[in-house]
């Protein structure tokens, strides 16, 4: 069983910073891809950053200000939000693409962590 967890979020004032982690877990061969998403209140879920063994993307809402990494012996990746706005608000979801024990390459959501940036 593999499930993918996130951590790390809260409350921030405007200008401020935050640090998400999420870990995946269970019967892993390996990992594609891992990235964020996010869901504002009232707006569709968007990709934030996304990491491969490629390089890495942002959304351009987020350049120059979010950083996401990844440690594959941990099997984590993170995301450094800084100098946040209110519009960052959302609740963030981890999304990772695991090949399983079975060898089996499936999509995985954590069920996601509040952020919330007060102006």
């Amino acid at each position: 069983q593999v499930q993918v967890v996130e951590s790390g979020g809260g409350l921030v004032q405007a200008g401020g910073s935050l640090r998400l982690s999420c870990a995946a877990s269970g019967n892993i061969l390996s990992i594609d891809a891992m990235g964020w998403y996010r869901r504002a209140p009232g707006k569709q879920r968007e990709m934030v950053a996304g990491i491969t063994s490629d390089g890495t993307n942002y959304a351009d809402s987020v350049k120059g200000r979010f950083t996401i990494s990844r440690d594959n012996d941990k099997n984590k990746v993170y995301l450094e939000m800084s100098s946040l706005k209110p519009e960052d608000t959302a609740v963030y979801y981890c999304n990772a693409i695991i090949r399983d024990g079975q060898y089996k390459t499936s999509n995985y959501w954590g069920r996601g962590t509040q952020v919330t940036v007060s102006s």
